[in-house]
């Protein structure tokens, strides 16, 4: 199951990006952009929408172009949104990080999970996905650690720290090109 493993390596790389978007975007907006507490809640508001329609939209399309390549795309924005929301001097283009986040969040959620299930022999479903929220968890802890070592790091630079972040979805991409999609399902279907 060398693909499943390797998806696994790719989910630990970009949940913990995703993990310190979901974790501390809101300080993130307090801290470099002075967002107040109406804004920082009408920002988390919007990113959630955004998910909702990203994982409703992009399943649909995700299913014409395929897995890989849709969580490939993800990602991909994954890096434009880190590189806007660093860019970002005013409210208005962390507004259109947000979106872009949002959007991100809820396809690559699906992408991913989609993968996993395309992966798992029937009979060990439940190990799998076991070990694929093993993953996400482990991303949890990674992500927002490294967000906060880097901002000590660097005396408090959040704008760093949130361009540290850029590189778990750069590592996810590099490392989703190592999976084969069709060989992972044929294992998948081989030992059912």
């Amino acid at each position: 199951y060398r693909d499943f493993v390797w998806l696994l390596v790719c989910a630990v790389a970009y949940q913990s990006g995703i993990a310190v978007v979901t974790a501390l975007a809101a300080v993130y907006a307090e801290q470099v952009l002075g967002f107040q507490q109406t804004q920082t809640m009408m920002l988390i508001f919007m990113v959630n929408i955004a998910a909702a329609v990203g994982a409703f939209a992009f399943g649909y399309w995700q299913d014409r172009i395929g897995h890989r390549v849709a969580l490939a795309v993800t990602l991909v924005g994954w890096i434009v949104m880190t590189l806007l929301a660093f860019a970002a001097t005013s409210a208005a283009l962390f507004w259109v990080a947000a979106v872009v986040a949002g959007l991100c969040m809820g396809s690559s959620q699906s992408a991913g999970r989609a993968m996993a299930g395309a992966f798992a022999p029937e009979h060990r479903l439940a190990e799998f996905f076991g070990l694929w929220t093993f993953a996400v968890r482990l991303a949890a802890i990674i992500g927002p650690m490294t967000y906060g070592l880097v901002t000590l790091a660097t005396a408090g630079n959040h704008r760093v720290a949130i361009l540290s972040t850029g590189s778990f979805f750069v590592i996810g991409l590099i490392v989703l090109a190592k999976v084969n999609v069709a060989r992972g399902v044929a294992a998948a279907r081989a030992a059912a």
